[in-house]
């Protein structure tokens, strides 16, 4: 019977049951679906051939050349998110002065 206190979670054979019970269903629906999930992985990596991707396929050009357009995209994001970091916080800091002055109104 010692043997079986290995497999016990907590304090508790009920909530080893159940969390056991909960693994073998899921195991069991996984081997059931397996045809499916293969399936499904399957028409995933046809798609993925399919795609067109931000790098050179050709196998002479080395180095950052190869990823050209996606060194030129990454760039194009980065600028994009400073300049709306920028944008907020101008907006941020206008709204700020705004409210500052509307507050001392009253006092």
């Amino acid at each position: 019977m010692q043997f079986l206190e290995h497999f016990k979670i907590g304090e508790s054979w009920i909530w080893s049951g159940i969390l056991y019970a909960l693994l073998i269903a899921g195991i069991v629906v996984t081997v059931l679906k397996w045809v499916s999930i293969s399936e499904f992985l399957g028409e995933v990596k046809g798609e993925l051939r399919k795609a067109s991707w931000p790098w050179e396929s050709d196998p002479k050009i080395k180095g950052l050349k190869k990823y050209k357009e996606l060194v030129d995209s990454t760039i194009v994001v980065l600028i994009a998110m400073i300049l709306l970091a920028g944008f907020v916080q101008f907006w941020d800091f206008f709204h700020v002065l705004i409210v500052g002055f509307f507050t001392n109104l009253g006092r």
